[in-house]
């Protein structure tokens, strides 16, 4: 199995919506369709701060990762929120996930930001183990206001 990590393209779009979709059936939630269709045009808008990494499988899109940067009030460089990772069932438990995050780690190193953060939920346990094996969670706790 070859995993190739790459920066998402835009005729990615349609393997890239089945598995957004796979992704919010995981969390079981739904948005709204024009909120699926400004996150992917938000990918390629270069005023956007959002980017997204996908990971082919033998040729195939079998996962992604969405990611921004903003600055910090800790920090001298940026911060990279890793925002969204997930990977289709079939590929599970091959390294595809390691693999994304392993390029997000390198991407950070190379372009010079200070962090990497992200959230999970606590009952993700196939995510937690992945996420446990590189570090271990610092103990803050989310709020989240919606409006």
């Amino acid at each position: 199995m070859t995993v190739t990590i790459r920066d998402a393209r835009p005729d990615d779009e349609a393997r890239w919506r089945q598995l957004w979709a796979g992704y919010l059936a995981f969390y079981e939630v739904t948005v709204d369709a024009d909120i699926t269709d400004s996150t992917w045009s938000r990918v390629f808008d270069p005023a956007s701060e959002i980017s997204m990494r996908v990971a082919e499988v033998d040729g195939r899109v079998m996962g992604f990762a969405l990611y921004l940067t903003h600055e910090g009030t800790w920090i001298r460089g940026k911060d990279c929120y890793l925002e969204d990772l997930f990977v289709d069932a079939e590929a599970r438990g091959r390294g595809v996930g390691k693999a994304l995050m392993n390029d997000l780690i390198a991407l950070c190193k190379d372009k010079g930001w200070s962090r990497l953060y992200w959230h999970t939920s606590e009952h993700n346990k196939t995510a937690r183990a992945l996420y446990d094996s590189y570090v271990e969670s610092d103990g803050h706790i989310r709020y989240r206001i919606n409006f």
